[in-house]
């Protein structure tokens, strides 16, 4: 068994299918690999949490002032 310097260890993205491209050195050759770490692409469930209270608050504002620039619209054909 060949053992891996800490030097060569590599860090690669996986495809859709969570595969990895290891090269045509290990062809034919059993590889033994160990997964140290996995960060995800997409945000957590506290971070969607977040952004979906901070896009409520923002659009409740955003109504409110939409309110208020139709009334004067409105108000000012009435005139």
């Amino acid at each position: 068994m060949t053992k891996v310097d800490a030097q060569d260890l590599q860090t690669n993205e996986t495809d859709d299918r969570g595969r990895i491209y290891l090269g045509t050195e290990y062809a034919n050759k059993r590889v033994t690999v160990a997964v140290v770490e996995v960060e995800s692409d997409r945000p957590d469930e506290d971070e969607l949490a977040a952004a979906y209270r901070e896009a409520s608050e923002s659009s409740e504002l955003l109504a409110g002032e939409w309110a208020e620039a139709s009334d004067e619209a409105w108000s000012g054909l009435d005139e």
